[in-house]
């Protein structure tokens, strides 16, 4: 027959059971005071559970160390959305291209109204193909939005794995070396090298006035 637990061995699980974090040390030294209350009753099996215990309370560990390594709290607050931000106006400005295309296109229609027949049948059917090739940007729309709504469910799913580690998460990540600021590119004198940075958002472009004032300074 089994001995009961000692007080010191009750009071160890009494704390495991409690909804907090444990540390990988004090799980060890809880399995450790059990492995000696129980001594001279132990058979094959349970030292075999014992030691499958400890293993997963250090591979728990190591998962929680290499998660805080990658900021998941970065990676929901700011890579996510930003990224999601960019695909949104990346909809957004071809959406806008393609119906600047499509009115144009109706606008060549109406003055070819005033050709010769070969000359308009020409111009109407270059315009049809215009209209079928702008397909695109529906069928690109689509398949970006299934990616942002990816990219948002990913979101929620990290925010709910940090809620499930509690604090865990940010001690870890407090203990992890710093990254050196990143030095910021030097400029060129090239004006062609702006062009390798793409498009800006909206809200971090400039305003049209100010480059019409660029522009004019030229004369």
């Amino acid at each position: 027959m089994r001995r009961a637990p000692s007080a010191a061995v009750a009071a160890g699980l009494a704390t495991v059971a409690q909804p907090v974090a444990v540390s990988r040390d004090e799980l060890r030294s809880l399995v450790e005071a059990v492995i000696g209350s129980l001594e001279g009753d132990l058979t094959g099996s349970d030292l075999k559970l014992y030691t499958e215990l400890e293993a997963l309370a250090r591979f728990i560990q190591t998962a929680k160390q290499e998660i805080a390594a990658v900021r998941p709290d970065t990676i929901r607050t700011e890579d996510i959305p930003a990224a999601a931000d960019e695909l949104d106006a990346v909809v957004g400005a071809t959406e806008e291209a393609t119906n600047l295309i499509m009115d144009t296109c109706e606008q060549l229609q109406a003055l070819a109204g005033g050709l010769d027949e070969q000359a308009r049948t020409q111009i109407e059917s270059a315009c049809i193909r215009i209209f079928e090739a702008c397909n695109f940007q529906d069928i690109t729309g689509q398949r970006i939005s299934k990616v942002v709504r990816t990219l948002k469910h990913i979101e929620e799913r990290v925010a709910a794995m940090l809620d499930a580690f509690g604090d865990e998460i940010a001690r870890l990540q407090a203990q992890q070396p710093t990254a050196p600021a990143s030095v910021p590119p030097v400029k060129s004198a090239n004006a062609d090298s702006a062009l390798l940075h793409g498009p800006q958002l909206p809200e971090d472009a400039k305003r049209q006035d100010e480059i019409d004032a660029i522009l004019a300074s030229f004369g």
